[in-house]
């Protein structure tokens, strides 16, 4: 069997990865997320498979569909299954009731969708990325035809809009829906469901980072452990 591992490997990563990918049984359909906690998720699954487990799986990003197929993870969609058993994404923070903001691989879109599609939304992350309170930029995905108007909102509400610009490209990050990235720093977020409303009633957005929706978290540490918070 060929060794499935993500690059640059993170003892706590890898923790909270497989600790979320064992609540997987026979027979689910599966969320999967994007980012590099997630990737230890497909890994394990795609050992198990190897093993026989049977699941398919539907991917929030091309980044998570390279790493399903990879590992061998039988592949549908949203389409064919609306309803998911349980979706298992990676964050950027999480506070300790459990909103967190995610959106910085810019998949935040199709994330949300999915992780709405399950019937339960487990977040992977490492140590490093909980918080009491919720200071995360928040990535917007934002129709480039309003990103101006876009921008205009967001200050209105406090905050500061930067367009993400593109590493080893010219010009901004384009997600995988062809839209643009905006990053929307707003401080500490003191209630992040009013936040999530108001940037939800901005012409332009398509979909914010804000996910108030999260059913369990499972944290890796650097010894090993995992510290599950619902």
């Amino acid at each position: 069997m060929k060794e499935r591992n993500p690059s640059g490997e993170s003892p706590e990563k890898k923790a909270a990865g497989i600790a979320a990918a064992e609540l997987v049984q026979d027979g689910m359909v599966v969320g999967l997320g994007t980012g590099s906690t997630t990737a230890y998720t497909i890994a394990e699954l795609g050992r198990r498979v190897d093993e026989g487990l049977d699941i398919i799986a539907v991917v929030t990003s091309y980044q998570s569909e390279m790493l399903a197929i990879e590992a061998g993870i039988t592949l549908t969609s949203l389409a064919e299954h609306p309803e998911l058993d349980i979706a298992i994404d990676g964050a950027d923070q999480i506070n300790s009731a459990l909103n967190v903001i995610k959106g910085g691989g810019a998949a935040h879109t199709r994330e949300k969708v999915v992780s709405r599609s399950a019937e339960r939304f487990v977040i992977v992350a490492d140590e490093s990325k909980y918080s009491e309170q919720l200071d995360h930029y928040v990535p917007l995905e934002v129709l480039p035809y309003a990103k101006e108007l876009v921008s205009k909102h967001v200050r209105k509400l406090g905050g500061e809009p930067v367009l993400r610009l593109a590493s080893k490209k010219d010009g901004p990050v384009i997600s995988d829906n062809g839209n643009f990235i905006i990053d929307a720093s707003f401080g500490v977020i003191d209630n992040p469901v009013v936040t999530s409303a108001l940037l939800s009633q901005a012409a332009g957005i398509v979909e914010h980072g804000i996910f108030t929706n999260v059913d369990e978290v499972y944290i890796g540490k650097k010894d090993g452990s995992v510290q599950k918070l619902s």
